[in-house]
């Protein structure tokens, strides 16, 4: 049965990808197409039957978008069906509390986890990765409720623009992600929940040739989501 659903995994994968090369392909000299979004029924029914690791995170990816990775990570970790539905109340109840103690960050509930994004303006100074008072504060708020709800797992993503090279914007976004890390870590929050990584000026979510835009790349995004203790307890429905 692991075996069978393994293989099923992947021919989902193959088709939706095959399926997003062909539309994009696909052109017409009197219409044009307009793509329609994934509902979450879905997104949760392609994920549920799909399952693993790998091809989850593929799946995350093509639905969550290119430029989505924390996004993406949370669709690729979802269980689906009545477990994932349990695991999306758990993450209402958690979401709602960061929103009510996080004043400087955007929260927002993806697929069966969270994504919290922070302006890398309100975290540091310009061309540091050393925390800002009202980061601290922030992140406080955010270790109480991972320590308060410890069955999940944390990617923390750091993102810059395009200003400078490569050479400064890469280790940059990956020292300003790993403070965020180390403070919530500090707060008392176990390390081994925690993966961190740096992304320079890969995957923006604005346009660089504007100030706007610029500003709206340098981030800092985390992405919450359940650990394997948790999707067991959901898949067995004792949560």
């Amino acid at each position: 049965m692991k075996n069978l659903r393994s293989y099923f995994a992947a021919l989902l994968a193959v088709v939706l990808l095959g399926s997003n090369v062909a539309e994009a392909q696909t052109t017409t000299t009197t219409t044009t197409k307009t793509r329609k979004p994934w509902s979450k029924t879905a997104k949760g029914a392609l994920i549920g039957a799909g399952g693993g690791a790998v091809v989850g995170g593929v799946l995350g990816r093509v639905i969550g978008g290119k430029n989505s990775t924390a996004g993406g990570a949370i669709i690729g970790a979802a269980v689906g069906g009545a477990g994932g539905a349990l695991i999306g109340r758990r993450m209402d109840k958690q979401a709602a509390e960061l929103k009510r103690e996080m004043s400087g960050a955007r929260v927002e509930r993806v697929g069966e986890g969270i994504k919290i994004t922070f302006d890398s303006g309100l975290l540091f100074g310009k061309n540091s990765s050393a925390l800002t008072a009202q980061a601290r504060e922030n992140i406080a708020e955010l270790a109480k409720t991972l320590i308060k709800y410890n069955d999940t797992n944390v990617l923390v993503e750091g993102h810059t623009d395009t200003s400078g090279n490569d050479a400064v914007n890469n280790p940059l976004s990956q020292r300003r992600a790993q403070a965020v890390a180390n403070y919530t870590q500090e707060q008392g929050v176990e390390a081994s929940r925690f993966t961190v990584t740096g992304y320079g000026s890969q995957q923006p979510i604005a346009d660089n040739a504007t100030e706007s835009g610029r500003v709206a790349n340098r981030r800092v995004e985390v992405a919450i989501y359940a650990n394997e203790k948790l999707k067991k307890a959901a898949e067995k429905g004792t949560i």
